[in-house]
């Protein structure tokens, strides 16, 4: 049986394009409502909500665990080249986490 939880979460960002895999120092820390069961592999899908800045905010989810994960505002990225500076109004990022 799969347990869901959801939420959202305030994202903006001041900081360039993160371009290198395994750095999540300027990611935002998530803890969920309630840890899922210990062993529980946890899946979490994230949706921007709001339309406020110009750019399209791509997110990107780290370090998934059962008590929480990280997640970014993230400007397009594309072919190797940065498309945007980085930086981006707040938006509200909805997310769906679930055991699966």
């Amino acid at each position: 049986m799969s347990v869901f939880q959801t939420g959202k979460v305030q994202l903006s960002s001041s900081n360039p394009v993160a371009t290198t895999g395994g750095d999540t120092s300027t990611f935002t820390q998530v803890v969920f409502p309630s840890a899922f069961p210990d062993g529980s592999s946890v899946i979490v899908i994230p949706f921007v909500q709001t339309f406020n800045g110009p750019d399209t905010p791509g997110l990107r989810i780290a370090d998934v665990t059962t008590v929480g994960f990280k997640i970014r505002i993230n400007e397009l990225h594309a072919n190797g080249k940065v498309t945007s500076d980085g930086t981006h109004t707040t938006e509200t990022v909805g997310w769906i986490a679930s055991t699966v």
